[in-house]
């Protein structure tokens, strides 16, 4: 692709990613409640999801995607599911030494939250059918334009992501006190439910 195109496809993703929702507010919820390796997991399942769906729009699957809506309904509401379950231990948590960190977390957990919350949103999918036809020329498409495109998606996503969830743990260190980590622990929890709920509001 020349430069001009994977500019244009930079700063279009780099945008679309910027811009809060579920994706956002589950990073910074996650990592206001176990810090940045905390979140590290779900930027990396968001990541993975975000992939999927870009090698759908790039192979002209997007079709089959939009036929297998039911499975993704489905994934949906588990994710849903498991971002309530999280919210609930934070809220529920006692502030102290652990610094917010949930009992038993689980990094593959966390990686599925992320990967399923992205899979259940059918505006990924969209973005990449309105923006990729617009910026990129599919019919010029090679195994060189491929692999610079999915490297595009890779580091922009990894350093707005890793961004958000950093942001989100330096303003969490700056509380020290129980009373402070409590209410970040339920503003945690709130932030996460709310993300939930994006999810299952989606069409």
């Amino acid at each position: 692709m020349d430069i001009f195109t994977l500019t244009a496809f930079t700063v279009a993703y780099a945008i679309a990613v910027l811009v809060p929702g579920p994706g956002v507010a589950a990073v910074v919820a996650r990592a206001l409640g176990g810090g940045f390796k905390g979140a590290f997991p779900m930027v990396l399942g968001i990541l993975a999801g975000d992939l999927v769906y870009f090698f759908f729009a790039v192979f002209g699957l997007a079709a089959i995607a939009t036929l297998f809506g039911p499975v993704f309904t489905i994934v949906r509401w588990a994710g849903a599911a498991y971002l309530l379950y999280i919210a609930y231990k934070f809220w529920t948590a006692r502030p102290g030494s652990e610094q917010m960190k949930p009992r038993n977390e689980d990094p593959w957990k966390t990686f599925l939250a992320g990967f399923s919350l992205t899979m259940g949103n059918p505006k990924t999918i969209v973005f990449y059918l309105a923006i990729l036809p617009t910026v990129v020329p599919l019919g010029e498409m090679n195994p060189l334009a491929f692999a610079e495109l999915t490297a595009i998606v890779m580091v922009v996503l990894l350093i707005i992501g890793c961004g958000y969830a950093w942001l989100a743990s330096a303003a969490r260190d700056m509380f020290r006190s129980e009373k402070a980590l409590g209410r970040l622990n339920k503003t945690a929890g709130a932030m996460m439910a709310g993300a939930a709920g994006l999810v299952v509001m989606q069409h």
